[in-house]
Formats: C-alpha cells, sequence, structure tokens
C-alpha cells in the first residue's frame, strides 16, 4: 500500500512540475490570462502535489506512544492545504480577469503551443487523476482524492482556455473585436470551477478534522447494534476519521446477570456489525451493566452477589404473611476462615436488603469453594450396596430407572454417582425435588456414604 501510494504522488509531482512550467512559458509568451490562470493554477497543483507526497509518507506510519490514533490526520490536513492555496488561485485569477474586462486591455497572440500544451496538459490531466483516483479508492485516501479532483478539473477548465483562446483568434480573423474578452471570461470559468471543487473538498477536509461522523453512519450502527440479542441500549456510539482509518467507539447497556465471557461474546458481535458499516475500522466496545425491566427478585438478588463476583444457588423465597424470606447457597474460598466468611455474607446481605426493600431476611448456607482438585484414590466395586439403593428407587414411580452406579474412595470417604432416567417433560423443579429426596434416601440406606450425585437425564435420551 505505502509503495503503491508513495509511486502514484511521486509521478503526480513529477507531471505537475512539467505541465506548470510549460504553461508558463506559454503564457508569458502569448498574454493569455486563461494560461497564466492556468499556470498558476498548476503551480498551486504542484505544491498540493508535493505536500500529498510527503503527506501519504507520514500519514501510513503505525501508531506510537505519542500518535496512539496513528498519523493518518497528516492526510486530511495536507487537502485543508490544498484547498487554500486553490482559494488563493481563484482570488488572483478573479482580481486579473475583471482588470482586463473593464480597466486594462491586454493583447492576446495565440500560437500553435498555446494550444499544443494545453492539449497535453488535457492528456496528462486524465493520465494522473485516473491513477490517483483509482490507488485513492483503492486505499480510501482523502488526500490522493484531492488531488485526483484537482486534476480531472483541470481538464475541464484547460478545455475552456483553449475554447477561449480559439474565440480571440477568431475574433481577429473576422474583426469582432468583442472576441478578445474570451480570454479573460475563460479565465473567470476556470476561477468558478476551482472555487467549486475547492467547496466540496473544503468540506470534507473540515469534516475530518473536527472529527464529524460521516453522513447517516452513526443511524446505520444504531440500527445493527440495537437488533442485537442481549443489547439493551445503546449508550453511546461516536466516529472519528484519521486519514483512511475509522474509530468506533461503541457502549452498550447490557443485563447486569451477565458473565464476563456473555459479554465478551457481545462486545465481537457488536464489533462485527460496525464492521459490516465500516470495513477495517478500529472499534472500541464498553459494556454497561444495566437491570432489565423484567428483572424479578431472583434476578436481583443475584446481581447482587454478582456486583462481588460471588456465586449463589439453591435461591428460595417465601412470602410468610405478606414478608418475603429468602435462603440461598454462597460458595466462598475453602481458604477462608470461619470469621472472614461471616464476614462476607453479613456485608453481602446487608446490600441484598437494602437493593431489594421488599426483603424481610436473609439466611445463608456458606459452603467452601473447591479450589484444589481432590485425588481419588481408587474406583472400587460395591456391588450389595448398589443392588440395596437400586431397591429404593422403587419407592419413586416417577423414576424409569437408576443405571451407570460408580463407587469411588476420596480420603477414606466413599462417593456415589449414577444415572437417574425421567420422563420427558416432567418440570425442572419437580426434577430437582426427585434428585433431593432419593440422595436423601440413599444416605438414609448407607449411612457410610459421603456424598451423593445423581445425573438427571430424559428418557428419549436413555442409551442403556
Amino acid at each position: 500500500m505505502r509503495r503503491e501510494k508513495r509511486g502514484v504522488a511521486g509521478n503526480s509531482v513529477l507531471a505537475a512540475f512539467a505541465i506548470t512550467t510549460l504553461k508558463i512559458v506559454v503564457g508569458v509568451t502569448t498574454g493569455s490570462l486563461g494560461i497564466l490562470s492556468e499556470a498558476a493554477h498548476s503551480g498551486l497543483d504542484l505544491v498540493a502535489a508535493l505536500v500529498t507526497f510527503f503527506s501519504v509518507q507520514v500519514s501510513d506510519k503505525p501508531a506510537d506512544a505519542d500518535h496512539q490514533y496513528g498519523h493518518g490526520k497528516v492526510e486530511n490536513f495536507s487537502a485543508f492545504i490544498e484547498t487554500g492555496l486553490l482559494l488563493l488561485t481563484c482570488v488572483w485569477i478573479v482580481y486579473e480577469s475583471v482588470n482586463r474586462l473593464f480597466f486594462h486591455s491586454v493583447q492576446i497572440e495565440p500560437t500553435p503551443w498555446a494550444f499544443v500544451v494545453m492539449l497535453l496538459s488535457i492528456i496528462v490531466d486524465f493520465w494522473r487523476s485516473r491513477a490517483l483516483g483509482r490507488i485513492a479508492a483503492k486505499y480510501d485516501s482523502q488526500a490522493l482524492e484531492a488531488d485526483a479532483l484537482h486534476f480531472s478539473t483541470d481538464i475541464w477548465s484547460s478545455t475552456v482556455v483553449i475554447l477561449g483562446l480559439a474565440l480571440v483568434q477568431l475574433g481577429r480573423i473576422y474583426q469582432i473585436a468583442w472576441l478578445n474578452r474570451a480570454d479573460p471570461i475563460a479565465a473567470l470559468f476556470v476561477a468558478a470551477v476551482v472555487i467549486s471543487v475547492s467547496w466540496r473538498l473544503a468540506r470534507r477536509t473540515v469534516d475530518a478534522l473536527i472529527d464529524a461522523a460521516p453522513a447517516g453512519v452513526r443511524n446505520q450502527i444504531l440500527e445493527k447494534i440495537r437488533k442485537i440479542d442481549g443489547v439493551l441500549e445503546v449508550d453511546r456510539a461516536r466516529i472519528r476519521r484519521a486519514g483512511n482509518r475509522y474509530f468506533a467507539d461503541v457502549s452498550v447497556g447490557l443485563s447486569r446477570n451477565f458473565t464476563f465471557q456473555r459479554s465478551e461474546q457481545i462486545a465481537g458481535e457488536v464489533t462485527a456489525q460496525v464492521h459490516q458499516v465500516l470495513p477495517n475500522a478500529d472499534v472500541m466496545v464498553h459494556s454497561v451493566p444495566r437491570a432489565r425491566r423484567s428483572e424479578n427478585i431472583f434476578d436481583r438478588i443475584r446481581a447482587v452477589a454478582t456486583r462481588h463476583n460471588f456465586n449463589v444457588h439453591d435461591v428460595s423465597v417465601q412470602d410468610l404473611n405478606g414478608k418475603l424470606h429468602v435462603e440461598q447457597h454462597l460458595e466462598l474460598d475453602e481458604q477462608l476462615s470461619m470469621k472472614r466468611a461471616h464476614d462476607e455474607v453479613t456485608r453481602l446481605e446487608n446490600e441484598m436488603r437494602s437493593e431489594v426493600p421488599e426483603i424481610a431476611t436473609i439466611l445463608t448456607h456458606i459452603e467452601s469453594e473447591p479450589a484444589t482438585i481432590e485425588q481419588a484414590e481408587q474406583i472400587v466395586k460395591e456391588p450389595r450396596l448398589e443392588q440395596r439403593l437400586k431397591k429404593i428407587v422403587k419407592e419413586f414411580p416417577e423414576v424409569v430407572d437408576v443405571h451407570e452406579f460408580q463407587f469411588k474412595r476420596i480420603r477414606d470417604r466413599l462417593y456415589v454417582s449414577c444415572h437417574c432416567t425421567l420422563p420427558d417433560d416432567m418440570p425442572l423443579a419437580h426434577v430437582h425435588d426427585v434428585q433431593t429426596a432419593l440422595e436423601i434416601r440413599f444416605k438414609q440406606e448407607a449411612a457410610e456414604l459421603f456424598r451423593v450425585l445423581i445425573h438427571p437425564e430424559p428418557m428419549t435420551d436413555n442409551r442403556r
């Protein structure tokens, strides 16, 4: 990219230098204001081409500690300089044209060389405007695009100058005096074209320099982001451009109960949607926790726990005489002391009551959160115990069967796990009740069992 941009900008400088030199020589020898105005226009194009050549070398440098958004603004600034130079050209052309039309007549001497130089200028401008435009579109370079726009308008202004010289020549041949004014009129037309181009370019460069968002782009981005599942609101969407790069800063509201991983997934989806509108944009997504309107009391309780990175489960809420009583299980680091664990729970319960004032009392069952991998001593066979446990299952009509019993000894304690088949349409709350009751009966039947784990599965997934 850098090689292509530098190459086309360098060729533009060489072409501008050659054309400017030829126009100055022919303009001075013929006295044509049209050609002199074109020479001045080309001279400033040469300056602009030089500015563009150096700007594309700087703008493509990667970001560093002092320029964290890169150096792309150099291209926008160079385009701004070109605009100022073009406007200065117009001031001189208009002044000299008015002077020749109304106050000071100048004799024009159209020569074959004048027509040759202007035709050559049109050919060169056509070649370099196409070359610049192609690379500008390929790499979205505003500086190269400004140069391409200049040279494409040069084609039309040079054509007008040729027409003016031809009319002056016709006036001499047919003795029509007023046709001598065609040259300054042609110069005024050149000035009008340059002002029109400068105005359009000025608006774009100033917008880029003051970080104006491209028209309609923000609304497109907002519309796409709001359709993402999980996004509650779009708090902010800011877009800025530096050279050929866009930077998007998006802040989205997500449910406060989302995990960090889920938030990261949504941030990836937001980035993908922004790239559909602005490919290759540098996107920064900031997620803000928000309470959903549909939150129930369980969501609000878990939100307080999640805020402190606590894991609560088995939350139950009872309504006793119009007052809510909460029971919950809370996992804490197994290495905490009793005093520190109790202090954490007290602080959490106070915050829950403050945020959910409907709660009258909270009872928290503290569990240790495993931080080490237990080393199983051995997997053991307990056929008699397995048969005793299978007989207990007959007490539960909901249970279709139990299978895949496994017994393990860990730190001289007996663990058992099994699979339990239940009806497909059984509600999950009932499933949990059956599991709990079955675990209790297993421990009643075999006091040596330290832990019982039952995995429920539907009948359609029973692979026995």
